[in-house]
């Protein structure tokens, strides 16, 4: 019985997961969401096939920066390998519609949870004194993006996006398209906050020319 074990042990030390089954495994909402489209087999024959698209994805854009690669590996070339595969058996509507609800599941309790922070006192001039720096090295230079980054004012946070790294990637990887998505994440979350107002005019992934980010105290 302890060298059966042991054997079992040796087995399963022996099984290699790679990078994409390791990003894969984390997308558990959007896998979620091929369940509620697809019968069960077909869903799980579509990941595997997805994850060996992100994997041959991820050895193309090996060469990126790393501030990029935080973008890329955990967000944009996943949603890629899994809206591709997925949109060439059921169609890109439907396949659309997938990513999609998978991004208002995930950005739901995020933004239940900036909500409630926001009711705290002091909290809603804390949080744009914050934007300044996070944005800064979250969504700067050296994560892929160009900004103009407009003076402090009281009370109020600006910044426009002029070059992105999600409008880039998913233009290069054939689906522009989800650009949008992301997009509009940033309206998921900051949309609805108690005493503060998100204002947005355009962003590069619906056509324009920048994605302007206005959030301000009212």
């Amino acid at each position: 019985m302890r060298l059966r074990v042991q054997e079992e042990s040796e087995n399963e030390s022996m099984i290699i997961t790679t990078a994409a089954e390791k990003i894969m495994k984390k997308k558990t909402v959007i896998k979620a969401e091929m369940d509620k489209t697809l019968p069960k087999a077909q869903s799980d024959a579509l990941w595997r096939e997805a994850t060996a698209k992100l994997d041959g994805f991820l050895t193309r854009y090996s060469f990126l920066p790393k501030g990029v690669h935080m973008h890329t590996d955990s967000r944009i070339l996943p949603s890629a390998a899994i809206y591709l595969t997925v949109k060439d058996v059921i169609g890109q509507e439907e396949a659309y519609r997938i990513i999609e609800d998978a991004a208002v599941r995930i950005c739901r309790p995020i933004e239940k949870k900036l909500q409630n922070l926001m009711k705290l006192p002091g909290m809603q001039s804390l949080f744009l004194k914050v934007w300044y720096p996070m944005t800064k090295k979250l969504f700067g230079p050296g994560n892929g993006f160009q900004n103009v980054f407009y003076p402090k004012k009281q009370g109020e946070y600006r910044m426009d996006v002029t070059s992105c790294p999600y409008c880039r990637y998913f233009t290069e990887l054939g689906c522009p398209e989800l650009t949008k998505i992301f997009c509009e994440n940033d309206e998921r979350i900051y949309g609805n906050l108690p005493g503060l107002k998100f204002e947005r005019t355009g962003t590069l992934g619906k056509g324009a020319e920048r994605c302007d980010f206005c959030i301000r105290r009212v």
